[in-house]
């Protein structure tokens, strides 16, 4: 049965607990003794002005929380007589005053002065805590941050029934309730601003993340401590900072300990230390290990975000992050806990023995994965998982991967490894048992058949490869009852995708969507991110319809009601069309155009098209400065995740997630091989390439010749599509790696430029070859192929465009008119079209050689080769 409701004294805090009710011990967390005054004054007024019985208890030298009034009894207790004096007399209070009183109480750290130890405090607490709940009393109590052991405040936590921690940002008051007990509202868990009476709850990401990060710099209460040198090496780096802080002069002793503790947060590559050292500073490095749950590394992926703010942030970077680059507040599970976690359930061996399989079917890793999550936790990573938690509130969170190779330099591990959202809503309890069961998803994810075949291929079987975990709160705002970003997207300093020569290579390739990132990372079927040069960013190879046709039509976002990830159509999330600033994502798609004002929508559907995002603020400059400002630190070109907003008042926000070396496809290393080649090694050259991973060892090659092409009719032109489609689903093809070359556009609609295949007919290709002829109308041109390219660059498919008659081209018609056509071993019934269709086994053709292609990544220009099996010192 649900208790009487009580107020206090605060409306507004009410509405966000539904009330104190009889028998709540309210537990403030204070920094400062005049807020828990400011709440303890409103409290207790309230229950005067209502007659009922109020009693303050007196026990601290601190300045007094009540002062005397009418109707409020002042009890005077002395705690220098003892611990069980202390408490006879308070258990005699409690019992004499009887039921329903409202109870303030003085501060309880003062009285650790009194008894020397937290332990005794905690024994207070719990001893009188049930006694006042069994009178259905209201008692309020506070402790001052930081001055007690972990163990002290757990046992706290678990007993009260309500916790408010108060803290100050940037001169502003905030509230933030941790624990209210059998009570639950969506807003409760959030921080709340202080504003006069009223609370105003703290939405936006990036605002909490600023307020929580700065106000509560050390949010794991539950750290230990030893002699090892993770903690060790951490405590002297912190006892010489205070001293050169109060001396103004460098010791010579932090830059070895610095050093040190960037070794064992951020791992051993020499690429990451010298970043360390140049771009992190000791502080930097110690608000690190401050948020590390348990000891060990923070991975790759964590090292990566870690280094690239560090870089924005230097004083060496030429880029506004002051007014740009929103503040983080990550948290990191070091690679230590993977270990233990894998030692107390018994899943050590069960992990080298997979790690040493050849193979392992998806449905052995389902099982595993039920083994993971059958695991428990000790008891001190999980009071410093409830801290965290207890940190973020209801936020949405997400638990990524982080394992000690993921995101290095050589090993990308892109997409090998798990992360899970958290939508992070319900109960502490709830929302604890949620983000412990990602934790164990993310860790059985280290043996993910995908993950262990990548290894396998790269050699890195015999490699320390620990996991682990980012915990990062989900960037974006509430909107109705759904969370995501208004932007997020991946970004490459390099743009290997130019499709025209007014775009730099140089200057980067943005893949931008709406909602949640994950549309942007992973492959999304027939949906489109809206891509986009640095260089130029509202150039388009789209035209006309196909802007609609190639534009996300759906949003991934966290359905706060459904506490869950989901995807949903775009309209059907924006039909009332009141999100912030949405003229700036949107156009209305009306009479087959686009029209970039929302402007008299009326129901006409909205497209994703970013059209004022690009062309009226400054999102794609601040990108490109960022992308530069990293790629130069770096001396290599690199990719980063990011999520981005636009305020009311136009400033652009972005959140850098996660950045790594950008690892250029095989085929993009420089054109200029050690020449000279034979001539009859190369095949062809050519400019204004997409690169792929699978330029290497290319067996064979189908090749429509485009002499032959204009001469036939129309019904041969078109039967063409079938025979693309079969060669493309040949058993044949299976482990190896085909180019594709046909003449003018591949896909056309207009069958005289090129063969009007459906992209499921060439998606096997590594190479697609576009071949155009001076005197026919196959002239090879990527923005006219377009429903091809977003298709080409989500499955890594290499584009080269060739012009024959073009003496730079260097094009080896014999070797593709010659010789053996091997056409009607793979396809009987098409030996009517031996005359214009050829398929070429390289190997056969060439003496036992392969092709391979190799694009120059600032150039674009590609050259296409027989490599023969013997090495050259120019390959």
């Amino acid at each position: 049965m649900q208790k009487q409701i009580v107020s206090s004294g605060v409306a507004s805090l009410d509405r966000v607990v539904q009330g104190i009710r009889l028998g709540d011990n309210v537990v403030w967390q204070i920094d400062k003794l005049q807020d828990y005054i400011h709440f303890a004054r409103a409290f207790a007024d309230t229950a005067l002005a209502e007659q009922a019985p109020c009693v303050y208890v007196r026990f601290a030298p601190h300045e007094a929380i009540l002062s005397p009034r009418p109707g409020l009894e002042i009890l005077d207790v002395d705690p220098s007589l003892g611990f069980d004096a202390f408490n006879r007399e308070i258990h005699r209070i409690i019992t004499q005053q009887g039921q329903g009183v409202r109870y303030v109480f003085d501060s309880l750290s003062s009285l650790v002065a009194e008894w020397a130890t937290d332990e005794l405090l905690a024994n207070f607490f719990q001893f009188a805590c049930p006694y006042l709940f069994e009178l259905d009393t209201v008692a309020y109590f506070a402790v001052s941050r930081g001055q007690h052991a972990n163990s002290t405040l757990a046992r706290i936590r678990d007993t009260t029934q309500v916790l408010f921690d108060v803290f100050h940002a940037d001169g502003e008051m905030y509230i933030h309730p941790l624990k209210v007990w059998d009570r639950y509202t969506k807003q409760m868990f959030l921080p709340h601003l202080v504003v006069g009476d009223e609370l105003q709850p703290v939405f936006s990401s990036g605002a909490a993340a600023a307020v929580s990060g700065r106000a509560r710099p050390q949010p794991l209460k539950s750290q230990g401590s030893s002699a090892a040198p993770w903690s060790s090496v951490h405590e002297k780096l912190i006892q010489y900072r205070a001293v050169e802080r109060d001396s103004g002069r460098s010791l010579p002793e932090m830059l070895p300990l610095k050093n040190e503790l960037a070794r064992m947060l951020l791992g051993q590559q020499p690429q990451t230390l010298a970043l360390a050292e140049r771009y992190l500073d000791a502080d930097d490095l110690l608000s690190v290990r401050d948020r590390v749950v348990g000891s060990g590394r923070v991975g790759g992926k964590a090292a990566g975000m870690i280094l690239a703010r560090g870089i924005l942030r230097s004083a060496k970077a030429d880029f506004p992050h002051a007014e740009v680059l929103e503040d983080h507040d990550s948290f990191y599970i070091g690679s230590d806990v993977f270990f233990s976690f894998l030692v107390r359930n018994g899943l050590s061996r069960l992990r080298w023995q997979f790690t040493k399989a050849s193979a392992l079917s998806q449905e052995a890793f389902a099982d595993i994965e039920q083994q993971f999550l059958q695991g428990s936790f000790p008891e001190d990573i999980l009071e410093q998982f409830k801290d965290m938690l207890d940190y973020y509130g209801e936020a949405p969170i997400i638990v990524r991967s982080s394992s000690l190779m993921e995101d290095g330099f050589g090993n990308a591990f892109a997409g090998k490894y798990r992360s899970e959202f958290c939508a992070n809503q319900g109960s502490p309890a709830q929302r604890l048992g949620k983000f412990v069961e990602a934790v164990k998803l993310v860790y059985a994810s280290c043996l993910n058949p995908n993950a262990l075949a990548y290894r396998q291929k790269r050699g890195l079987m015999e490699n320390d490869e620990q996991m682990a975990i980012l915990v990062q709160r989900v960037s974006g705002t509430p909107y109705r009852h759904y969370f995501f970003p208004s932007l997020a997207g991946v970004a490459f300093s390099r743009n290997l995708y130019a499709w025209t020569d007014k775009i730099d290579p140089r200057q980067g390739l943005v893949r931008l969507v709406f909602g949640l990132g994950t549309r942007a990372v992973d492959q999304t079927g027939n949906d489109y991110p809206r891509m986009f040069s640095v260089s130029q960013p509202q150039l388009r190879p789209e035209v006309g319809r196909q802007i609609r046709k190639y534009s996300q039509r759906q949003l991934d976002l966290i359905d706060l009601d459904a506490n869950q990830m989901t995807t949903l159509p775009v309209n059907e999330v924006l039909e009332t069309g009141d999100y912030p600033r949405l003229d700036l994502y949107a156009s209305v798609y009306h009479d087959g155009y686009m029209r970039d004002s929302l402007f008299r929508r009326q129901g006409k559907p909205l497209v994703l098209t970013f059209n004022n995002l690009l062309g009226r603020t400054t999102f794609a400059e601040l990108l490109g400065g960022m992308l530069r400002t990293i790629e130069d630190a770096y001396d290599g070109p690199v990719d980063v995740e990011f999520t981005a907003a636009v305020t009311k008042s136009g400033q652009v926000r972005i959140n850098l997630l996660q950045c790594r070396p950008l690892v250029l496809p095989g085929a993009a290393r420089s054109a200029a091989q050690k020449e000279p080649l034979s001539a009859d090694a190369v095949l062809f050259r050519t400019e204004h390439t997409m690169p792929s991973d699978h330029g290497e060892r290319i067996r064979y090659i189908l090749y429509i010749d485009p002499w032959q092409y204009p001469q036939l009719s129309e019904k041969r032109k078109r039967s063409l599509v079938q025979l693309v489609a079969a060669v493309n689903g040949h058993p044949a093809l299976a482990g190896e790696h085909i180019m594709m070359m046909g003449p003018g556009r591949w896909g056309s609609s207009q069958i005289n430029l090129g063969i009007g295949v459906s992209y499921a007919a060439i998606n096997q290709a590594s190479v697609l070859v576009e071949v155009a002829l001076g005197r026919a109308e196959q002239i090879p041109e990527l923005s006219y192929g377009t429903h091809f390219f977003q298709d080409l660059v989500e499955d890594g498919i290499a584009y080269m465009p060739v012009y024959p008659d073009s003496a730079e081209a260097q094009f080896n018609k014999a070797f593709f008119t010659n010789g053996e056509n091997a056409l009607t071993q793979w396809l009987p019934q098409a030996q009517a079209y031996e005359d214009v269709v050829r398929i070429i086994d390289v190997p056969a053709a060439a003496g036992g050689a392969y092709v391979h292609i190799r694009i120059d990544p600032d150039t674009l220009q590609g050259l296409c080769f027989l490599d023969p099996p013997a090495a050259r010192d120019w390959f």
